[in-house]
């Protein structure tokens, strides 16, 4: 099953679609990536969808990527008498404490101590994302008096943003700890990390996952936007997660920051994922608003690796048809000649390396002449993300023996990952390319190909070798011979 587009679809599974026939479906329409959401469902129903996806995979005969997404540390305020909660006026005066009794119209609990540490005065406070808004009059180790400027109802346990400090709590709770080894048991091929203020998070996160899953730092904080190329350097990928940003930023300021993180991520050559919201009103309608496509398809001129789907996919009435249209924006998008521009201006121009020498090569050989397709043999991925950073005009076929080399490179743009038997000489990988090319429609008998892969094999970071081959059968015929 090829994929007519460059770009990759993140499907967020959940309630609306948690059983075979379903999830083959979204499969099927176009997802190439499924999101489970730690946040929601149980480790029960986790393992259920995830024994599900390998079912598909090899029903399919297609690596599928798996992406664990960690719920991070939920900042919360308690409960109040009244149910239904209170209505706090704007001038009103209003306090947070560590007192867990109920609150009313004058305070709240609030149990993080951590909080109230790094507060001082005239630190603004969000209430319910953004809803509510207080700033912070006076405030001790266990308490803060604030002013409301946005008035609103305030009820039990409604999330707290803190904007404009750098919060000292660890990016994985208790909880994520926990998910997070689960996961990694599990297989799953992506940690999405949540809460991300600094690049010691993540070196935190990859430490106790030892290589068992790639990891992505969701960018959401604006702490994390201010240390973006620390974080990117110690971080496998990316995500853009507008959500929060648009919660603790003025949400004029999101889409700037969007494009800068999708270059930033593009010229180290690691994947990057714009999220949230991207067709929001399909959760309960069969069509997306003009502005919603319009937002997916900017997202595809700026050449991120993936778009997601959240709760149109987990929740809605209609995951299918998300994935659909979002499947059909992307190919709309990339046959329009002005994709093309936007991409190739928007390329970064890096050559530090042999590597970089390669790859460059290999897209300025498909693109001047009949090349169908640029085939990379590669143990960890290093390659395939090199090619990917070049944004070529034909396919990037990512050939490995390794089945979690291939389920992470799936998200990777203009990949299509083929398993491939191990190879110890270059034209081994040479004929294993040409096999795949063939056999998979990338090109025909007499058509060629570019093949990029680093000598000695096993040792990544090699890349150092290119060729272009004929899809002749008769190399393949002779090796079989031998």
């Amino acid at each position: 099953m090829r994929r007519l587009r460059n770009v990759k679809i993140v499907a967020t599974l959940g309630p609306a679609s948690s059983d075979y026939t379903t999830i083959r479906a979204l499969f099927e329409a176009g997802a190439d990536v499924f999101r489970l959401n730690m946040s929601h469902g149980t480790h029960d129903d986790i393992r259920a969808r995830h024994v599900i996806i390998r079912q598909i995979e090899v029903d399919t005969g297609r690596p599928i990527c798996i992406l664990a997404d960690l719920q991070g540390p939920k900042l919360r305020v308690g409960t109040f008498t009244n149910p239904k909660g209170e209505d706090l006026a704007v001038g009103a005066k209003f306090r947070m404490d560590l007192d867990p009794s109920p609150g009313d119209v004058a305070r709240v609990n609030l149990p993080h101590p951590e909080i109230f540490a790094a507060l001082e005065p005239g630190t603004p406070l969000l209430v319910n994302d953004g809803k509510i808004r207080m700033i912070v009059d006076s405030c001790g180790v266990d308490f803060a008096s604030c002013t409301v400027t946005v008035g609103g109802v305030i009820s039990n346990r409604k999330g707290v943003n803190v904007p404009d400090v750098v919060l000292p709590l660890p990016a994985l709770s208790p909880k994520d700890r926990t998910d997070l080894e689960f996961a990694c048991e599990l297989g799953v091929d992506w940690l999405a990390l949540s809460f991300v203020q600094r690049p010691e998070d993540v070196l935190e996160a990859r430490e106790l996952a030892r290589g068992r899953a790639a990891i992505l730092s969701k960018i959401e904080k604006p702490a994390a936007v201010k240390a973006y190329d620390a974080i990117l350097a110690v971080s496998d990928g990316i995500m853009v997660a507008r959500g929060d940003l648009g919660v603790e930023l003025p949400v004029h300021a999101v889409p700037p920051i969007q494009k800068r993180l999708v270059r930033g991520a593009r010229a180290a050559a690691k994947p990057v994922i714009v999220a949230t919201q991207m067709l929001e009103s399909m959760i309960e309608s069969p069509v997306p608003t003009r502005a919603e496509v319009s937002d997916v398809a900017t997202a595809i001129y700026e050449g991120a690796d993936a778009v997601m789907l959240s709760a149109e996919s987990a929740a809605g009435a209609y995951p299918i048809e998300a994935v659909q249209t979002m499947n059909n924006v992307a190919i709309s998008v990339e046959s329009d000649p002005t994709y093309r521009q936007v991409i190739e201006a928007s390329r970064t121009a890096k050559r530090t390396s042999v590597a970089d020498a390669i790859v460059a090569a290999a897209r300025e050989i498909a693109e001047t002449t009949n090349i169908k397709a640029i085939c990379c043999f590669s143990q960890s991925g290093t390659t395939v993300s090199l090619v990917a950073r070049e944004r070529p005009r034909v396919p990037i076929l990512a050939l490995t023996p390794l089945i979690t080399t291939a389920r992470r490179m799936v998200l990777t743009w203009g990949t299509t990952c083929v398993m491939v038997e191990p190879q110890d000489r270059f034209k081994g990988a040479v004929i294993a390319a040409v096999r795949a090319a063939l056999s998979h429609g990338f090109a025909t008998e007499k058509e060629h190909i570019v093949v990029t892969a680093g000598v000695p094999f096993n040792v990544q970071g090699t890349t150092n070798i290119l060729r272009v081959a004929p899809c002749d059968e008769r190399l393949i015929h002779k090796a079989d011979a031998e």
